[in-house]
């Protein structure tokens, strides 16, 4: 077995040492309170009953005409201050969602959801991973399902192993 290589300034991965076991699970923790993942949200919208969440698309109208998820919410991130309160159980989690992960929409919806007190995650990969995953969508002219992307799904399954 050859030893763990030095931390040394020559090994830009290594160059600011990983964390302490209990601050790395300290932070991977929270960062799944914040987060869920694409797969994840589509198996609990699959499953038999209620998913225990809302989900919500956070983008314009003319986005959501292109495409959502289908039983999503649509709320405008910057109508959820006037309207959440009349859509939205505070009892129940939101996760919300926007394009894709070159986009902080869904972040900036969850911000403002968690101000007016609701339990917020937002969905990593956002609508681009979801199509990319080969899962089911909507449009404004009916319903739609692309092959999954081999670089983001495993090929014949919708279980990545993770």
């Amino acid at each position: 077995m050859t030893p763990p290589t030095a931390i040394t300034a020559d090994n830009p991965v290594l160059r600011v040492p990983p964390a302490a076991p209990a601050a790395a699970a300290a932070y991977f923790g929270a960062s799944l309170a914040f987060h869920a993942d694409v797969s994840d949200v589509a198996a609990a919208l699959a499953a038999d009953g209620d998913p225990g969440f809302v989900l919500l698309d956070s983008r314009s109208t003319t986005s959501w005409d292109q495409g959502h998820i289908p039983g999503a919410v649509h709320l405008p991130t910057p109508l959820i201050a006037g309207r959440a309160p009349g859509l939205l159980d505070p009892a129940v989690p939101v996760v919300t969602y926007c394009w894709g992960p070159g986009c902080n929409g869904a972040a900036r919806a969850a911000l403002a959801l968690a101000g007016l007190g609701y339990r917020v995650k937002e969905m990593l990969g956002g609508f681009e991973y979801w199509v990319r995953e080969g899962f089911a969508f909507e449009t404004r002219q009916g319903h739609g399902r692309r092959a999954a992307d081999p670089l983001t799904a495993p090929a014949g399954s919708g279980d990545c192993g993770c």
